[in-house]
This record gives structure tokens, C-alpha cells and sequence, in this order.
């Protein structure tokens, strides 16, 4: 059995929906165990009783010091301390990036873990990172990050050579801010199938099946997909639902409007791998539903089944650099 450790206190939508969610990824080799209050109804799934939470808008060192009992760190020290395989939290993420650092601790050779997104596109899922951990970096870093990416798809999403791109403002190799300019050089010189620039347009075409950037871009434009998918499904739905004859044509074209929508819901995926640890850790969106929730847990599983852990500190043997 794979245990994962939830923690059901940092989400918006309160730890009632996390233990849903937790309750639907249950079974299949998967036992997820509960971090939260002691009174907390759990509906048969193992409580480790908590007696602090980490608000979103807590600061990350702060949570750490004087948030020892918290339900975010001591889910995740469960896994630094052997007890559990992986770890699930909707909470604060700045603080799941620090207690991940300190707990479960870089993997040798890793200059800075960085956040990895599965993003809906065309033609199947592809790879954000980093998408929210590091809003500063050198060059160095992209390409690692490129490199953690890769594994991701090849473990994760079965793609045998993922193909490379860096998120920029022109696909020319001439074009970017110095840092796409000098990470362009390091990718290219790489073992990885690097094929050029991507420009922001191109995320849900399906530019690549990794796509790379910094942390700031990488959250802007996370968010921006994710903003223009709930909005256009949400606008669909008004003009269908406006009049009769959209109510008609909707029921004609439900079956269709649902698989899309499927397709491009985040909650299809339910969350992103901090990678670069030494253990698996899984960041869920602050608002996650139950659905979400069962499905990071279940991603969480999967990087556990893979080891995807054990792959990335293959790939990226070397001797640790100071960030």
C-alpha cells in the first residue's frame, strides 16, 4: 500500500472536502492517512491528530518555527521520517516549499526544486515548470528544471523522448530577456530533445511536451490558462443556457461538452509535483474540489509507483551546488 499523507486543514474549502476527496482515491493500492484536528470525522481513514494550521496567508519561516503541529508540517515530515510515501497538501505554498526543503531536503546535485504542472493542451497533457517556486533564476536552473521536467513526462504522462521548449516571446532563438538567451544556449547544448522557443499562445496548442521557464512567468502564465479555460467553459454555458434554442442545441451537443470539458478541467490532474526533493511531495490548488483532491492523491501514488524520485537523482547525479 502507498501511504499519503493529506493535509485536510489548508484548503479554502475546508477539510471536509479534502476527506472526500480522500475517501474517493482510497483503494487500488492507495491508503491515504489524514492530518487534522483531532475531532475531525475522517469516515474510517487514519487520523494523526493535529492542533495548528497554516493560513494562506502565513509567512513560510513563520509557519515552520511556530507551526510545528501544524497539519501541513507534519504531513510533510511524515514523509521526511519514513512514515508515509508521499504527501498531498491544498495549504499555503510557500510553506510546503520551505518544510519540503528543510524536512524532507534537496535531492544531491539539485540547485532548487521547482514546481511541475501538467497542463491540458491539444493533443494531450504537457509540462509546466517551473510554475510558481523560484520567480528568480539563472540559466543553470532552467536547465535542470528542463531535465526534472523531462522525467516527469517520461514517468508520469508515458512519453518515451519528450521534446523541450522554452516558454519566450519569439520563437527565434535571437529573442527573450538575457535569461531565455543564455538558457537557450545551455538547452540547446543538452542531451534533451530541445526544439526551440514557444511563445505563450502556443501553451494549450501543445507547443512541446515540456515546456520551460521561470517561476514568475511560469505561475503568470499558469494562471492564465487556468483563467481562460474556467471563463470561456463558463461563457459556453451562459449562451447555451440563454435560450431555447440554446438549451436544444446544448443537449445535442452535451456528450461532446462534456468529454472537453474533462479534458481541460484542472481538477483532471488535481495538482503539481514540487520536484527536485527526496521525497514525493504534491501541491493541490488552494480552492481544490473533493475531485482534485483525489486526484493529486492519486498523482502522488503514481510518482511513488514510477519512482520518480529515484529517476530524477539518476539523471541528475553531480556534485550540489550552492543556490
Amino acid at each position: 500500500m502507498t501511504r499519503v499523507a493529506v493535509d485536510a486543514m489548508g484548503g479554502d474549502r475546508g477539510p471536509e472536502a479534502v476527506v472526500e476527496g480522500a475517501l474517493a482515491a482510497r483503494g487500488d493500492g492507495i491508503e491515504p492517512v489524514i492530518f487534522g484536528e483531532a475531532d475531525l470525522e475522517t469516515h474510517g481513514l487514519e487520523l494523526v491528530p493535529t492542533t495548528q494550521i497554516v493560513g494562506m496567508d502565513d509567512k513560510p519561516a513563520d509557519a515552520l518555527r511556530a507551526k510545528e503541529d501544524s497539519s501541513l508540517v507534519r504531513a510533510v515530515k511524515a514523509v521526511a521520517d519514513g512514515e508515509a510515501d508521499a504527501v498531498v497538501s491544498p495549504g499555503n505554498t510557500g510553506a510546503m516549499l520551505a518544510a519540503g526543503l528543510v524536512y524532507v531536503r534537496r535531492i544531491h546535485g539539485v540547485r532548487r526544486p521547482a514546481i511541475a504542472v501538467p497542463i491540458p493542451a491539444k493533443n494531450g497533457p504537457s509540462v509546466l515548470v517551473d510554475a510558481g517556486a523560484n520567480a528568480d533564476c539563472r540559466p543553470e536552473h532552467l536547465l535542470q528544471f528542463a531535465t526534472m521536467g523531462a522525467v516527469f513526462a517520461e514517468e508520469i504522462l508515458g512519453i518515451a523522448r519528450p521534446q523541450v521548449r522554452l516558454l519566450s516571446i519569439g520563437e527565434e532563438a535571437e529573442k527573450g530577456n538575457q535569461l531565455t538567451l543564455d538558457a537557450h544556449a545551455l538547452l540547446a547544448a543538452s542531451d534533451l530533445d530541445f526544439r526551440g522557443n514557444a511563445e505563450g499562445r502556443d501553451i494549450l496548442e501543445g507547443a512541446a511536451d515540456v515546456l520551460v521557464t521561470d517561476g514568475f512567468t511560469g505561475n503568470v502564465a499558469l494562471k492564465t490558462v487556468e483563467g481562460t479555460i474556467r471563463t470561456v467553459l463558463i461563457g459556453l454555458r451562459s449562451e447555451i443556457e440563454a435560450t431555447a434554442g440554446g438549451k436544444l442545441g446544448g443537449l445535442l451537443i452535451r456528450p461532446a461538452s462534456r468529454r472537453l470539458r474533462s479534458r481541460l478541467d484542472p481538477d483532471t490532474y488535481g495538482g503539481a509535483y514540487l520536484l527536485g526533493l527526496k521525497g514525493l511531495v504534491v501541491i493541490a490548488h488552494g480552492n481544490s474540489s473533493a475531485t482534485a483532491i483525489a486526484n493529486a492523491i492519486r498523482l502522488a501514488a503514481r510518482g511513488v509507483d514510477h519512482d520518480v524520485v529515484g529517476r530524477l537523482a539518476a539523471r541528475l547525479a553531480q556534485p550540489a551546488e550552492t543556490v
